[in-house]
């Protein structure tokens, strides 16, 4: 499905045309409607761009701008061609998807507890529970969850720091199910993953950042399905508050490389 979204992106790019620069979902309503009349031989942007439904990230102007293309014969060929192809895509995505409704509808409540994890949707959880089972006897503590997984920190890791920076192999499925929603901790301007992810990254880099937030996830999967029970949020400032004192040294260094002398009191809480 991709593949053939990014050739249809490069079909649009070689009749100069913009659309996914004023759309944030080219496949979405409006994009959809946009490629029809593209297909059926419209090239005039601004009957192209009075199809438009609903609000884009791009001003009307933008986007007929972003229109002002043209599609050659053979290009509009190939791309009814694509269009095809990813109408037949989506139909068996959907065959699908409905069959792993049914399979999974005898693990509802299950997943609902799963659900309740930040950063996991829908397919996230199934496909976390496709991959590790409800039942957790094969894994007697999270740690070795988190070990057949792959996601354990490097083996040369000492004193809390990873001289290598690598993750043992593990279950690749299991480790992509876990670190594509991981990234989305990145965006998360509360919570506790989102806390995480940003003082990991601040120090040590993205990747090494997703890697512990995916490796948390699944922690907390593992007391959800074995504990039967639910997602505990912490809060984005549960690690300051748990770190007070190192956190409060750490910014006064900080402030004092700026050329600040740092002299902080206690607030006085009102009786």
């Amino acid at each position: 499905h991709t593949s053939v979204v990014n050739r249809l992106h490069k079909v649009l790019q070689q009749g100069n045309y913009k659309l996914s620069s004023v759309a944030s979902q080219v496949l979405g309503v409006s994009g959809r409607a946009i490629l029809q009349a593209m297909m059926n031989g419209e090239s005039d942007a601004q009957r192209l761009a009075a199809l438009a439904r609903g609000r884009l990230k791009a001003s009307h102007t933008d986007l007929v701008a972003a229109l002002e293309g043209q599609l050659s014969e053979g290009e509009r060929w190939v791309l009814k061609q694509l269009w095809e192809q990813l109408t037949q895509l989506e139909t068996e995505i959907a065959r699908y998807d409905e069959e792993i409704r049914v399979q999974m509808s005898e693990y509802e409540m299950v997943l609902e507890r799963l659900l309740t994890i930040d950063l996991i949707g829908r397919r996230s959880a199934e496909n976390l529970l496709a991959e590790i089972g409800p039942d957790m006897s094969s894994f007697p503590s999270d740690a070795q969850l988190v070990s057949w997984a792959g996601l354990c920190p490097g083996s040369e890791e000492s004193a809390k720091k990873n001289r290598s920076g690598k993750t043992p192999k593990g279950n690749p499925w299991l480790r992509r199910a876990l670190v594509e929603p991981s990234w989305n901790a990145a965006r998360r301007k509360d919570g506790y993953l989102g806390a995480m992810y940003r003082g990991i990254a601040a120090r040590r880099g993205g990747k090494r950042a997703v890697i512990a937030v995916a490796r948390t996830i699944l922690e907390a999967a593992w007391h959800i399905l074995s504990e039967g029970v639910e997602y505990k949020e912490l809060g984005g400032n549960y690690l300051d508050q748990r770190h007070g004192e190192k956190t409060r040294n750490q910014l006064i260094k900080r402030l004092e490389k700026l050329g600040y002398d740092v002299s902080l009191t206690p607030k006085t809480v009102a009786a």
